[in-house]
């Protein structure tokens, strides 16, 4: 059953003063870093933006978007992994599959990821994550049809329950009569020619309602019957995420807004020496009223030139400030540094000595890509696996995949946090077998099962090591293999060492007859 007509519109009004404080933040934070993420209100795409006289908080949304994108969606290598408990292992194909089964999986990995890049969503999930890094929040559309859609904080509205789940979601979309459908555009009003040269707004409604979403369209307070739909509670194609969680609030809140007091005080101390600079880059001479040296004569002498006049009577205007210029250039220097590592660039990283060892500077990137344990664990929950969960469902809708019961493939991303507990374990079996060096090799070789080392250490690395390393089985045969070898060389030795000596005798008595 379909609200009265203008009630969505009138709804996303209600809606805009929970989002006020949260959209002028994110606007503020704009324009210390990238001010056309977030333009002030009533910007179209031809107005002109401020430039922030600073450029670390651009820089440092640019590389943490990057360094989230690479880990999000890693390039050649699927970020989920589907697996299936033992019991319905059991009862779908038996204990004993297993390793058919798993074979199985791998290829619906494959082609799920190859359903990801035909989609092409990792340009707009990099906007997506500039908008989540200085906004906070952002609205990701993966609609039927391909491709994905990102809807910034200024052009929707949401709500959620006391447990963080979203309950309704409107946008608002500022569009063209002609891109409409032809139903659709005789349903406007006055459908003149001036009309349809202005924009109208569009908006969509996306409402939970028991276990399934109900989404709909209203235009000019109309309704639009054919645009009514639903889908299944996992299945949804809107997904509102955030970047820090907040308990009890609809929106979330920026990376940048937490370190919004280093960039406020880097703005104001880069604008003060760069105005600073350039007048005092300004050369102004002075000449004394009463003095023998005219003005005229030295303004008109080219440079090298011989004129009449006395050096008292000319200075150069200085403004002496440079201790000031030099404490305001170290304070900047300080939270610029400070910036840097918030933003996990690599020139925090190192530090500054003559010689810094390729081990320190892995340990300080680790240390930094830890920091984002939270971020990961958020995004995991609110992109990652709703994303993989739509995309299941439609490759078995259209024939890709074969149909499973239902809650019987559970995927596990395998980026984020799970690929930094990977880094934890290679940290700790490194440190295990670097303790256990000074026993000796012998003692390594006796006490240390390397099968089982190597199996954890691939799994640390992400690495499939079947093929990759020996089985017990290659093993066996390869050392049955060279025992033969041996024998062979052991009679054959044997045969020469026998057949010696009677050559020997033969020889002997062929000489005698002769």
């Amino acid at each position: 059953m379909l609200p009265k007509d203008g009630a969505v519109a009138k709804r996303y009004t209600q809606l805009e003063s929970d989002r006020t404080s949260f959209l002028d933040r994110a606007r503020e934070v704009a324009t210390l870093t990238i001010p056309t993420l977030m333009p002030e209100q009533g910007h179209s795409g031809s107005s002109v933006y401020s430039t922030p006289y600073q450029s670390i908080g651009a820089r440092g949304v640019n590389n943490l978007a990057s360094k989230l994108l690479m880990t999000l969606l890693p390039p050649n290598s699927p970020f989920f992994r589907l697996t299936m408990d033992d019991f319905d292992l059991q009862s779908l194909a038996g204990a004993d599959a297993r390793g058919k089964v798993e074979e199985a999986l791998a290829r619906i990995e494959r082609a799920a990821m190859q359903e990801v890049e035909a989609t092409a969503v990792r340009v707009p999930v990099f906007e997506a994550l500039k908008q989540l890094i200085t906004a906070g929040n952002v609205l990701i559309h993966m609609p039927k049809d391909g491709g994905v859609r990102v809807f910034r904080l200024d052009r929707y509205v949401c709500q959620r329950d006391a447990m963080g789940n979203v309950l309704e979601i409107i946008t608002k979309e500022t569009v063209s009569p002609l891109m409409l459908p032809d139903e659709v555009q005789k349903m406007l009003t006055k459908p003149s020619e001036e009309s349809q040269l202005k924009s109208i707004d569009l908006y969509t409604k996306v409402c939970r309602v028991d276990k399934k979403w109900e989404v709909y369209q209203e235009v000019e307070g109309q309704l639009i019957p054919s645009s009514k739909g639903s889908f299944p509670l996992d299945q949804s194609p809107f997904m509102s995420l955030r970047m820090v969680r907040i308990d009890g609030e609809s929106y979330g809140r920026g990376y940048v807004e937490e370190f919004i007091g280093d960039l406020s005080s880097l703005e104001t101390l880069t604008k003060a020496i760069v105005e600073g600079s350039a007048a005092a880059a300004k050369v102004l001479f002075l000449v004394r009223p009463n003095g023998t040296t005219k003005a005229k004569v030295i303004a008109q002498t080219p440079n090298g030139g011989i004129a009449s006049g006395n050096a008292d009577d000319v200075t150069v205007l200085q403004l002496q400030k440079f201790n000031d210029f030099r404490v305001a250039q170290d304070t900047a220097r300080e939270i610029t540094e400070r910036l840097a590592f918030s933003f996990l660039m690599n020139s925090s990283v190192q530090r500054k000595a003559e010689r810094v060892t390729a081990e320190e500077v892995r340990y300080m990137a680790q240390e930094l890509e830890s920091a984002l344990g939270g971020v990961y664990s958020i995004l995991s929950q609110e992109f990652q696996y709703p994303m993989v969960k739509l995309l299941l469902s439609r490759m078995e809708k259209s024939g890709k995949m074969p149909k499973f019961p239902k809650d019987t493939l559970k995927p596990q991303i395998v980026t984020g946090m799970e690929a930094l507990g990977r880094g934890q374990d290679l940290n700790k079996l490194s440190q295990l077998l670097q303790m256990l060096a000074p026993l000796g090799n012998e003692v390594i070789a006796r006490e240390l099962n390397v099968d089982d080392y190597i199996d954890r250490l691939g799994a640390s690395l992400g690495i499939d090591t079947n093929g990759l390393v020996k089985s017990a089985e290659q093993k066996a045969q390869e050392q049955q293999q060279m025992q033969q070898q041996q024998q062979q060389q052991m009679m054959s030795q044997m045969a020469e060492k026998a057949v010696g000596p009677v050559a020997q005798g033969l020889m002997k008595q062929g000489q005698g007859e002769q």
